[in-house]
């Protein structure tokens, strides 16, 4: 009798264990869920911005139709992407034709003066920074995650009840922050200091010259 008691009083503790397990699993995949709808708001604000900021630019360079055209398909693009890895490489596309589209307007002084497309611009780096966030926040989530189900004993558990590894959203290194354009106007190169005179050499130009 004392065997059978022993043997329910174990069968009991794992019982719990395993659902104190499968409910840190669904915590935690909920985190996830939750952290990657996060992004997708801030995706969300950074498309509503592009149309905007098109306009803006076409208003002064209309004959930038290619730059133009580039930046609609790429938001296009970016808009049908699903999951972290393809709306990552689609927004990598949609930040490079973005940088293309500043640097148009660098050579415009007039655009660069107009307040609706500095406000915009300046929206658009906000978003930016608020996206890097939310994917830091989104990676992090992720790692205890996938932690959580590749290690024992979640790894036992997570096979039976579809608790599957999470992608990272992973963008490429120059796509993390808003594209910036230098406005300041170019100062002319600086010319290098001149070496100094070799030992013998004239004063009116090259050795041996003529004055």
């Amino acid at each position: 009798m004392l065997w059978i008691i022993i043997l329910l009083v174990v069968v009991g503790l794992i019982v719990v264990a395993l659902i104190a397990l499968y409910n840190r699993f669904v915590r935690l995949r909920n985190r996830v869920d939750n952290a990657w709808a996060q992004i997708e708001v801030q995706l969300k604000r950074r498309w509503d911005l592009i149309p905007n900021l098109v306009e803006t630019v076409k208003g002064y360079a209309e004959h930038e139709r290619g730059t133009f055209e580039a930046v609609t398909e790429a938001r296009a693009n970016a808009q049908r992407a699903q999951g972290p890895a393809e709306t990552a490489a689609a927004e990598g596309i949609l930040g490079q034709a973005l940088g293309r589209l500043f640097a148009v307007a660098e050579a415009y002084p007039e655009l660069q003066a107009d307040e609706n497309f500095r406000q915009l611009q300046d929206e658009l780096a906000g978003t930016e920074n608020r996206i890097a966030v939310s994917r830091q926040v989104y990676n992090d989530t992720v790692l205890t995650y996938n932690n959580a189900i590749q290690t024992f004993p979640g790894v036992v558990l997570a096979g039976p009840f579809n608790f599957t590894k999470r992608e990272f959203f992973e963008t490429d290194e120059t796509q993390r922050g808003a594209p910036q354009v230098d406005f300041t106007q170019g100062a002319a190169p600086t010319a290098p200091p001149a070496s100094p005179a070799e030992p013998g050499a004239g004063s009116s130009g090259a050795p041996g010259g003529t004055s």
